[in-house]
């Protein structure tokens, strides 16, 4: 498993972190076992949101009831979550941060949290809340890192303006086949390419020149929640048929390929499984460090449909 020192942090973590938005149904033994594949691949990086789950901090819940770290192993592990999203809206304002903060501390059965992220932008955020919620928070200890999800760079700046920590995190939506963020800087000044419009104002530059690790969420999704690409062979078929052939190469299977192209990326991208199937986790972690070459990563790239000029 490759491993990482998160920059502006001294949080050595796995560039594989575990997702546990879909865990609500399962047995407390599902999630211990879940958990416990993550942990013996080399995974010590947990993801969560208080939105997740049947109810309000339900997956944290149930992950907070199913496990329990002593103390030693608390300080092995990154536990991160999000606060932000409400029902039919989003809120920075300082009195929902602190609520979600101690809601998920409580669920999870925690002292603190490694890092906290602003799940989605607020349009009617006031940075000036959002560092009081901050400082509140480090000064209790009860969050010792912070980041945001789903941030352009301008958002950033805004909560910089007035947040002193720093912002170590962007969680952002990333795959093969859902790559604008990658794929606008390749076709730069092609007017006629609607891959060039750059949707994101430039994300991957601005936290590469920031020291703004990305996190990629739904790493297998063709698009936005519209189903996986691997194994779709009447939209993917070229895709399907380069993934199986270097899987056949590297000893692992399509997802492991799909995994390390992202991680691939000199800018030390970590992978986001939302996964409940443990065998899913062992195929991804396999793919942790796997050295595509410049060839095999752009021919996955481009026969996911995206254009080299």
């Amino acid at each position: 498993m490759k491993t990482l020192t998160l920059p502006q942090t001294s949080l050595e973590a796995s560039n594989i972190i575990l997702g546990l938005m879909r865990i609500d149904p399962l047995s407390d033994e599902e999630i211990r076992t879940l958990v416990g594949t993550a942990r013996d691949e080399g995974v010590n990086f947990f993801d969560h949101a208080d939105i997740y789950g049947g109810s309000t901090h339900g997956a944290e819940k149930r992950f907070g009831d199913a496990i329990t770290f002593s103390a030693s192993e608390r300080e092995q592990v990154i536990i991160q979550s999000k606060v932000g999203i409400r029902d039919g809206y989003f809120d920075f304002s300082k009195e929902h941060i602190l609520e979600g903060v101690d809601g998920s501390l409580a669920a999870l059965k925690v002292d603190y949290l490694d890092i906290l992220l602003l799940h989605r932008p607020d349009a009617l955020v006031e940075p000036d809340e959002v560092a009081a919620a901050f400082d509140e928070l480090q000064s209790a200890g009860k969050v010792r890192n912070f980041g945001v999800s789903n941030h352009t760079p301008g958002q950033v700046e805004l909560l910089k303006k007035s947040v002193t920590q720093p912002l170590v995190v962007n969680q952002v939506q990333l795959s093969i086949t859902h790559s604008p963020l990658i794929a606008a800087g390749v076709a730069t000044n092609m007017g006629a390419s609607d891959q060039s419009v750059d949707r994101d104002n430039g994300i991957l530059d601005y936290s590469r020149l920031n020291d703004i690790t990305l996190q990629a969420w739904s790493p297998f999704q063709k698009g936005f929640f519209d189903g996986v690409f691997i194994g779709d062979r009447d939209k993917y078929a070229d895709l399907n048929d380069a993934l199986d052939e270097l899987a056949e190469k590297y000893d692992v299977t399509p997802t492991g390929i799909a995994v390390a192209w992202i991680t691939r990326h000199p800018a030390n991208i970590q992978v986001v499984l939302g996964t409940t199937k443990p065998e899913r986790v062992r195929e991804s972690a396999a793919g942790s460090d796997i050295p595509l070459t410049r060839a095999e990563w752009y021919r996955l790239f481009t026969t996911a449909g995206h254009i080299v000029p």
